[in-house]
């Protein structure tokens, strides 16, 4: 496990890795990092998924192909049916924890289960009666402009890429090239990407990064209940103040 990054050397418990070029690509675990503790909060991002629904099922919901789908929510909710008929769910429980705290185990609260199970239930009434079979948590990097970025330091040889707040299935591929055209010195179109060399704002310090980010999703929460009971499709003033604090 690497402890510390600093130029030409990665650091851990049994000694150190040297390279000319060290690149920190640890999204929601760069926090773990001494000098970066500030640098991209870790969100946590948790999943359920049920067992296989049965065909009259999906007929009764009319999801016929495998399409992807969201919601327009502020604390938003993601869905996929898989390739074996399931139903994965996902999205926010415990958002944040207190000093960029990150459970590396997967392990998934039994309220964030029960609120996604509710949730997935309101959207899909014919999966009431299906089981949830597994649960699971991820952490997402964030920075505070809610921007990723890729850079490179030819003088320390430093590089890093990240903080993708959960885009980083295509983002990364991107950012892998960029990475590559920056190592190698070339001047490339990905290379002029606004995103390259971009830096934001570090993180507040405990316990005002703490209590903003619990505090922006209750924030979040109210506004969906307000939309949600008055059915209008503007964006309430609570979300919109949310918003212009968050950067987002």
């Amino acid at each position: 496990r690497v402890e510390e990054i600093v130029p030409g050397r990665a650091r851990t418990a049994h000694g150190d890795v040297r390279a000319p070029i060290v690149i920190r690509a640890t999204e929601g675990f760069t926090a773990g990092l001494p000098a970066t503790h500030r640098t991209w909060l870790p969100m946590n991002s948790s999943m359920i998924v049920t067992e296989p629904l049965p065909a009259d099922a999906w007929d009764e919901i009319g999801w016929d192909g495998r399409a992807t789908l969201g919601d327009m929510a502020h604390v938003y909710m993601y869905a996929q049916r898989t390739a074996d008929d399931r139903i994965a769910f996902g999205g926010r429980g415990v958002p944040y924890r207190y000093g960029s705290r990150v459970d590396a185990d997967g392990s998934t609260a039994p309220g964030t289960v029960r609120q996604l199970t509710a949730l997935l239930r309101t959207f899909f009434p014919a999966a009431v009666r299906v089981p949830i079979a597994h649960a699971w948590s991820g952490v997402l990097g964030v920075p505070r402009d809610w921007a990723a970025t890729v850079g490179f330091d030819r003088a320390t040889g430093l590089g890093w890429a990240g903080g993708y707040v959960g885009t980083g299935v295509t983002a990364t591929n991107l950012a892998g090239r960029t990475l590559a055209d920056l190592v190698l010195g070339r001047d490339t179109a990905l290379t002029r990407l606004p995103w390259v060399n971009h830096r934001a704002h570090r993180w507040e310090v405990e316990p005002l990064r703490w209590l903003a980010v619990r505090g922006l999703y209750a924030a979040y929460r109210a506004a969906d209940r307000v939309e949600a009971a008055t059915g209008t499709a503007r964006t309430s003033v609570v979300a919109r103040i949310a918003d212009a604090i968050s950067g987002h």
